[in-house]
């Protein structure tokens, strides 16, 4: 335990260390002492004035340095150091760490801190040049710069990103239902009002959301896209509306932005919304009424301005009748409903749809776009496509992978459905009870392609040839191989 000595507490620095004493004070003062002869004897020049703005004290390489003849004490500092900015200093009470002071014809890097009293009161000045020449400071201006660039540039790769990608000239499709969608889509696009998207999956929810964004008033505002299934409850409300410094054990000492401070001004688009938890819907009806958010672990409310849309694949009014999802937040978000069909609703939309994927595929690829044979077409069409569009991009990503046919035939579409890869009239491979040979297996399979290339081509082998992606020459001679005949 310390004894107090009036002014100065002494006691033990150490637990152990018994008789061992040391004055704090005194031990606080050399430090500022030795501190200041360190960088006094570092830098090229040091001065100090007091409350008035008058030279206190000058060393001499100071005064060596400006050429100041004399002792300049109790002249005002800006008699012998026309720039000096030491009273402004005096004035505010604010150091400047770093600064570049002109004299006549030269440029000094310097530092300036106030002085203050015993009772807190500011009673002067001091400042020191840390180099005679700007010039050394170049390094670390074109570290700074560049560092500068580079966040310039991460900046706008991140808000490039948060930009909407998609228009509604991309949403393809001439059904009428598809241009009743554009229609309402534009007509919200012009409202700042909740947009509730419906829809399976992969029918196109999220294009749609980015579309009304770029045709809104809100376009050149970010737009931030969140799957709620994708997030663990445990982190959705700190994913939402951010985390204070410290909020909990093994946070970020710095504020984390939540995606609704991410969209401010903008749009945020909240897929896959009936699978949000009850707890996390009640604050998220708050924010919609209110229009403020408050980050975990902060008492702080903060003010956003953000247009919603919101998409789900599930029943919401199902949800509501099973209380798994609050009425009133249905409500909000029911402003402006726009129900996506599935495509197999819409197959004079497919052909088109198609086309684009594969010029996608093929862009890609860097390879030459493949061609849709009508049959193949047919087969799409008749297809059911659980998975909507999503399904029939991966389907016709998976054709192209496994075949170099610059058109593709309805052989080629039956190979990667499910349940269609041996229609009615197609010789089928056979199949045997366990293993058999890779050579047997590959010759049962290259003797169907033939033959369904034959079928597709009428029995015409150059046509078939080019189905198949081989000459014609080849196509006889795998023919012969596989005892189907050159005749046939």
């Amino acid at each position: 335990m310390g004894l107090d000595t009036g002014t100065t507490k002494i006691g033990p620095v150490w637990e152990g260390d018994v008789g061992d004493t040391v004055d704090f004070e005194a031990l606080r003062q050399r430090a500022v002492h030795s501190l200041f002869e360190h960088l006094e004897s570092m830098c090229v020049g040091a001065v100090a004035v007091d409350h008035n703005g008058r030279i206190a004290w000058m060393d001499e390489k100071y005064k060596a340095l400006l050429g100041v003849p004399g002792d300049p004490r109790g002249r005002q500092v800006e008699d012998v150091i026309p720039n000096s900015q030491l009273r402004r200093v005096i004035e505010s009470g604010q150091p400047q760490p770093l600064d570049i002071m002109e004299f006549d014809d030269r440029s000094f890097v310097v530092t300036r801190m106030p002085l203050f009293g015993t009772d807190g009161s500011i009673i002067g000045a001091i400042g020191f040049v840390l180099f005679d020449r700007a010039e050394y400071l170049r390094p670390l201006v074109r570290k700074y710069e560049k560092m500068q660039e580079e966040l310039t540039r991460t900046q706008q790769e991140l808000a490039h990103e948060r930009r909407a990608k998609y228009s509604f000239s991309q949403f393809l499709g001439a059904s009428e239902s598809i241009r009743e969608i554009k229609r309402l889509g534009r007509r919200a696009a012009q409202m700042d009002s909740t947009v509730l998207l419906l829809g399976e999956t992969g029918t196109g929810k999220e294009l749609l959301a980015q579309a009304i964004h770029s045709a809104s008033p809100r376009a050149s505002k970010p737009f931030v896209g969140v799957n709620v299934a994708a997030i663990p409850e445990t982190l959705l409300e700190a994913e939402f509306f951010g985390v204070a410094p410290g909020a909990y054990t093994g946070a970020d000492r710095r504020h984390r932005e939540g995606k609704f401070q991410l969209a401010n001004g903008g749009t945020l688009f909240l897929d896959e919304i009936g699978d949000m938890p009850l707890p996390v819907q009640a604050k998220l009806l708050r924010v919609l009424q209110e229009r403020e958010i408050e980050p975990l672990g902060s008492n702080k409310v903060v003010r956003v301005d953000v247009r919603i849309i919101a998409a789900t694949s599930r029943d919401l009014h199902a949800l509501v009748r099973e209380k798994q999802f609050r009425a009133d937040l249905y409500y909000r978000l029911n402003v402006v409903p726009i129900t996506l069909p599935p495509l197999r609703d819409r197959p004079e939309d497919i052909e088109s749809i198609a086309d684009r994927i594969l010029e996608q595929l093929a862009i890609q690829q860097g390879t030459p776009p493949r061609e849709l044979l009508e049959s193949a077409v047919q087969v799409l069409r008749d297809y059911d496509w659980p998975g909507n569009v999503r399904e029939l991009y991966n389907t016709l990503e998976r054709v192209v992978a496994l075949t170099d046919a610059p058109i593709l035939t309805a052989p080629h579409i039956r190979s990667v459905l499910p349940g269609m890869q041996h229609p009615a009239g197609a010789s089928a491979l056979p199949l045997a009870a366990g293993a058999r040979p890779l050579q047997e297996v590959l010759h049962a399979a290259e003797r169907h392609a033939i033959a369904a290339a034959l079928e597709e081509a009428n029995g015409v082998k150059a046509r078939a040839a080019k189905l198949l992606g081989i000459s014609r020459a080849s196509l006889y001679e795998r023919m012969v191989t596989l005892g189907l005949g050159a005749t046939q």
